[in-house]
């Protein structure tokens, strides 16, 4: 397990295969949208289920914030493409399975699956906030709250 990336130093970047093996990249988004980079234990769990719902129904919001939510979790592509259609998701999900990423920002859980942890990046690449409590029915609101406060958006 790798040590947790830490507030104030850049964000790794990441590249990872979303649903129509689409390949999306942090650097995509540099200089151009703050990102909330999300991570997750698992498709189709009821906590899981809750958060990416909550996600789901603040994202105009957060895009009128020019906010980019990318959500990981060690699932595979075909599993995110079932959890993204049967519960209308409307922002990225990528796959880790190899853990690259878990290990990149050091959530890797004790079961090899992600901690449940948000990184807030702002359009320079820095990690400038990071909850590793998430509230899952009300996630979209805090990130905002949290862009807002730390003059991002």
């Amino acid at each position: 397990m790798s040590d947790k990336v830490k507030i104030g130093q850049e964000a790794p970047n990441i590249e990872a295969e979303t649903y129509g093996g689409e390949k999306i990249s942090l650097n995509d988004y540099r200089d151009k949208k703050v990102v909330a980079l999300y991570f997750y234990p698992k498709d189709n769990t009821p906590t899981c289920t809750k958060e990416a719902c909550s996600i789901r129904d603040g994202t105009k919001d957060l895009e009128k914030y020019g906010i980019q939510v990318l959500g990981v979790s060690t699932d595979g592509v075909k599993s995110h493409e079932n959890f993204k259609n049967k519960y209308k998701l409307n922002f990225p999900l990528l796959s880790d399975k190899g853990k690259n990423i878990v290990k990149a920002y050091g959530v890797e859980s004790m079961f090899g699956s992600a901690k449940r942890e948000t990184f807030l990046i702002d359009k320079s690449g820095n990690i400038r906030y990071i909850w590793d409590k998430v509230k899952a029915d009300s996630h979209a609101n805090e990130i905002i709250e949290k862009a807002k406060e730390l003059g991002l958006v």
